[in-house]
């Protein structure tokens, strides 16, 4: 009598989480990861300049007028600038500068430009039509001009002390604020027109019918589906930040000295081209780095992040 075999089922094939998706599709993108990592040593760069100033003994805020361009040397790894200032330490802080302010300025004009896309994707009619407006009018204004001009707002007529208006805090929060004004309207229309492709959806009118305020049917079901496209949106919009952030200190209206940022080190070189060229490649070239190494990185979140790409 045979006895029957009965087959026993195949062991089930690990299930895989969709983070881990996402990463092993992000490490597949090798100018992603490769930016990824120059993105890591240029924070670490940055984050060590101080600890590096007491190890050398160099005050990056004194001028030595005896040690005007220097050349590198023990204690100055990179020479000196055209007040006898320490050049690697400058830039260490300056980096710090002009990372944060690409941060902040990112965040505070990417929640701007979500609140107003998303607010007008979901109500749509009039509150659409009048947000939207508005945003195009900001999308046509011209932005260097406008630059200028907001850059040359006296703070002490806007009820500030004289001490704050002139010191590198104001003009620290004055190009985060500037940035995040003239930022938002690209994070807005994203976001509006993800909210019109989502709203209708089923699960959304369910919530809306068991009685879900708009408020927390947008922030609970709306915000977390259309968060990729955003996430990839607001990585892109560093760059361009580190950029219109070097583009006002390099046209007087940035950090205010003797605080530096990449691009004020760039503007006090503009004149010392053709005897110190260094003092202007060095922040340009990192300013180069940081924004090539800024796009990339959002290329690979956009092929990790895109449910088309290949696993």
């Amino acid at each position: 009598m045979s006895t029957a075999i009965l087959d026993e089922p195949a062991p089930l094939e690990a299930a895989v989480s969709i983070r881990a998706l996402r990463w092993r599709r992000f490490r597949r993108h090798r100018a992603g990861m490769a930016s990824l990592g120059v993105i890591a040593v240029l924070v670490l760069f940055c984050l060590a300049a101080w600890p590096l100033a007491h190890v050398l003994g160099v005050d990056p805020y004194e001028a030595d007028l005896l040690s005007r361009f220097d050349p590198p040397s023990a204690q100055h790894w990179l020479g000196t600038d055209e007040a006898g200032r320490d050049v690697l330490i400058r830039l260490m802080i300056g980096g710090q500068m002009s990372l944060l302010v690409g941060l902040l300025a990112t965040v505070v004009g990417g929640l701007m430009g979500l609140a107003i896309g998303i607010y007008a994707g979901y109500f749509g009619g009039r509150v659409d039509a009048a947000l939207m407006r508005f945003t195009d009018g900001v999308i046509a204004l011209p932005l260097l001009p406008l630059l200028i001009v907001l850059g040359a707002v006296d703070l002490t007529k806007l009820g500030f002390s004289s001490e704050f208006a002139h010191s590198g805090a104001a003009g620290f929060w004055r190009i985060v604020v500037i940035i995040s004004i003239i930022d938002w309207p690209a994070i807005a229309r994203l976001t509006r027109a993800a909210t019109l492709g989502i709203k209708e959806r089923d699960f959304v009118r369910a919530a809306r019918a068991s009685g879900g305020r708009p408020f927390y049917v947008m922030l609970a079901h709306i915000l977390p589906n259309i968060a990729t496209p955003l996430i990839v949106a607001v990585t892109l919009t560093v760059g361009r930040v580190i950029l219109i952030e070097s583009v006002l200190s390099f046209l007087g209206f940035g950090i205010v000295p003797p605080t530096p940022s990449w691009g004020s080190m760039l503007n006090n070189a503009q004149e010392l081209v053709t005897t110190a060229p260094l003092l202007a490649i060095y922040p340009g070239l990192l300013i180069f780095i940081t924004v090539i190494a800024v796009n990339f990185l959002g290329d690979g979140l956009q092929h990790a992040l895109d449910p088309r790409s290949e696993a």
